[in-house]
């Protein structure tokens, strides 16, 4: 209901980004299905060959690698995408979708709200909706913070365990 939909949506994914001063960036995609997350379709996306730091190009690779794959069947489409960002990194999704040919799936930016306090958060949409923004006690918000920060907490333990394999080797 608060996104407007007219259907339950079977499937949504997230995506988020995580390096420490642009070393070692990571890309995290979750799925959740209507039981929650489907852990088994979650995937992590080592992000090389761009400028340390970008945030939107790293975003860019990991929807390319990721949704590159839907052609051939390796990929279900999701119903709804929710990208961790504001407007910059949902103009990155909106433009590998359209280089990949791929409609039917709505594009959400959830973007961190004033003074970047939980709750406040802001739903941006690529198909021309105004913003949207929940009610800190809306189920629908509640929903969509879990799937942000599960994607999240999915992106720093895999930069942390990259960091943590540099560290530990040396070129002795």
């Amino acid at each position: 209901e608060a996104l407007q939909l007219e259907s339950l949506p079977e499937r949504m994914e997230c995506f988020d980004i995580s390096h420490t001063s642009g070393e070692l960036t990571v890309a995290s995609c979750v799925v959740f299905n209507q039981e929650g997350p489907f852990k088994q379709d979650y995937r992590r996306f080592n992000i090389e060959g761009i400028k340390a730091g970008d945030d939107y190009a790293a975003m860019s690779q990991a929807l390319e690698r990721r949704y590159s794959r839907v052609k051939s069947g390796d990929v279900p489409l999701p119903d709804i995408l929710f990208i961790d960002g504001g407007k910059g990194q949902l103009r990155q999704a909106v433009e590998v979708f359209e280089e990949l040919g791929i409609d039917g799936v709505l594009l959400v930016g959830v973007a961190k709200g004033e003074g970047r306090k939980a709750g406040l958060e802001k739903l941006l949409f690529s198909d021309g909706r105004p913003d949207l923004h929940l009610d800190p006690e809306s189920p629908a918000l509640h929903l969509v913070l879990q799937i942000r920060d599960e994607a999240h907490r999915f992106a720093i333990s895999g930069h942390r365990a990259q960091r943590a394999k540099k560290r530990t080797q040396s070129p002795l």
